[in-house]
């Protein structure tokens, strides 16, 4: 008896999300957990609507027109800003030559007694010593370093520089680790087996597999340096933003606001020249 072939019924479109119920439940516990650290941190956004909250607002946004365009203010400016800029730049150059040496110490793949499968106790002590140093550097943020230096070299631009040096050699040093031992280490390894020596393990067995990252991580970083600086120039680092925090304490709210839309276009060119590096260097 030949089997007889049974008509399949069609089935439409399911009428609900299958993944409703997970997402639900996800949401809810993400809410859950969240509601002890508001709570903690004593969030109210609906303060923001208060009948005086919104007068308050109101006058302290008034206060900013018109803005300042003096031709002395605006020298002003211009010199406050460039110095910004060197504040930035010379802070991640002086970052630079601290993160690179820490970099080549801390790297499991340019260790010799690695290729054997594990490191040696002295070259493994000294690796976790300059971690642990990297850790240091970055775990204290460059505005507690600005303080600090302010109190040995005085206000100016020089704790600025000193200050994001430090910290970001901590944040370099960490992430240039990462990428150079993430990436492909094979000619590296076999450079350190042939009898080359670490520097030439790295500049031509791992700095040209990751030169692209480490460039592009690097300019990142400059462009955050120049908000950084800005910053700083709160607690006497110098720059655009202790001239910023000088007209805010004169309630010179036109002065505020021409240097906030030229902190907004500083900003504005480092993105657009961070991005312009990162294609010709690429």
């Amino acid at each position: 008896m030949s089997d007889v072939a049974r008509p399949t019924l069609a089935l439409g479109p399911p009428t609900r999300d299958p993944a409703w119920l997970a997402r639900v439940f996800w949401t809810s516990a993400v809410l859950v957990l969240l509601w002890p650290l508001l709570v903690a941190t004593e969030f109210k956004p609906w303060q923001l609507f208060d009948a005086r909250s919104r007068e308050v607002t109101g006058q302290f946004l008034r206060s900013f027109l018109p803005p300042a365009l003096s031709a002395d203010f605006l020298a002003l400016v211009a010199r406050e800003t460039w110095r910004t800029v060197a504040i930035a730049t010379a802070g991640m150059s002086f970052a630079l030559v601290l993160a690179l040496p820490l970099t080549l110490l801390s790297t499991r793949v340019l260790s010799l007694s690695a290729l054997r499968g594990r490191m040696a106790p002295l070259p493994f002590a000294v690796r976790q010593i300059v971690r642990w140093l990297l850790v240091v550097l970055r775990s204290v943020p460059e505005l507690v370093w600005a303080l600090v230096f302010v109190r040995v070299v005085g206000l100016g631009p020089t704790a600025g520089v000193l200050a994001i040096a430090l910290t970001y050699a901590g944040m370099l040093g960490k992430v240039y680790g990462e990428i150079l031992e993430s990436g492909e280490r094979h000619a590296a390894e076999s450079l350190l087996r042939n009898g080359c020596g670490r520097l030439q393990a790295f500049f031509y067995g791992l700095l040209p597999q990751n030169a692209g990252e480490l460039i592009s991580y690097t300019v990142y970083r400059w462009e955050c340096a120049i908000r950084s600086s800005v910053v700083l120039g709160f607690v006497g680092a110098g720059g655009l933003g202790q001239q910023l925090d000088s007209s805010m304490k004169m309630f010179a709210g036109g002065e505020v606001t021409t240097m906030l839309l030229v902190f907004f276009g500083l900003v504005a060119l480092a993105d657009r020249a961070s991005t312009w590096l990162r294609k010709a260097l690429a």
